[in-house]
């Protein structure tokens, strides 16, 4: 049997609560089970040094970690609503001194910025897909907001903008055997991060729920092919992980 370092089974246990939470915050029973599924890529950057050490459960480099993660979703839909060609993103913080596993499900914020070009069945599918793809958040440090989000590509730089609240710009790192370095299964593969190329940042900066500024900084892109399937699977895994640790105690 797999043997998994007791500091995980915190992270296991926040990532299911919060299922449980997004999961109730859904509606009825029939809006709890609607299906959904997204292709298209990530793009995300924080504060920390390359490569993140968060997906480690390692101190960030920094105080905290401050960053944002952005879906562009290809081809998309939540029941029978079309997500095709639309993106959300969350920005987020967490504590001073903490790592994402100590630290999960107590970040100092987690703002979600919608696509603005969603209609208003899509925004709602967007939220709620959100709620239970993104890390979790206290409902006192959560805000939803309506921002055009865009990304143009010149040469190997990407550049990503969310409205007037941030932006950042990256291009991949050169690996020392051709392409660019992959990251690939992290001790915590939740379905979007199971895999991702590593670059680095030129710049990105914020300016809503906090303020900052940072150069030469963690960047990761990627792509995803997910469903609502994936996420309830990955909650089940945790949760007979748990209950393997759980009889291993005993």
């Amino acid at each position: 049997m797999n043997r998994l370092p007791n500091r995980w089974f915190l992270v296991f246990a926040v990532l299911l609560a919060f299922g449980a939470a997004a999961a109730a915050r859904g509606g009825d029973e029939a809006q709890k089970k609607t299906p959904w599924q997204m292709k298209g890529d990530l793009e995300e950057s924080c504060s920390c040094d390359a490569a993140c050490p968060c997906w480690w459960n390692s101190h960030p480099t920094k105080m905290n970690c401050s960053g944002t993660q952005v879906l562009f979703i290809e081809k998309g839909s939540y029941g029978d609503v079309p997500l095709n060609g639309l993106a959300v993103a969350q920005f987020t913080q967490s504590p001073d001194g903490k790592t994402m596993g100590e630290s999960m499900g107590n970040w100092n914020f987690g703002y979600f910025y919608i696509d603005a070009k969603a209609d208003a069945r899509q925004r709602q599918a967007l939220e709620k897909i959100a709620m239970q793809t993104f890390p979790p958040i206290p409902p006192d440090r959560l805000k939803i907001r309506y921002v055009p989000i865009t990304r143009t590509r010149q040469g190997e730089e990407h550049r990503i903008t969310i409205g007037d609240y941030g932006s950042f710009s990256a291009h991949l790192l050169p690996g020392g055997l051709g392409g660019a370095p992959k990251i690939s299964n992290p001790p915590m593969p939740e379905p979007i991060h199971k895999e991702w190329y590593q670059g680095i940042t030129d710049k990105q900066a914020y300016n809503d729920a906090a303020k900052w500024e940072f150069s030469n900084t963690n960047y990761m892109f990627g792509t995803f092919d997910v469903t609502n399937t994936d996420y309830e699977k990955f909650a089940a895994d945790m949760e007979k992980a748990m209950k393997e640790k759980e009889k291993e105690k005993k």
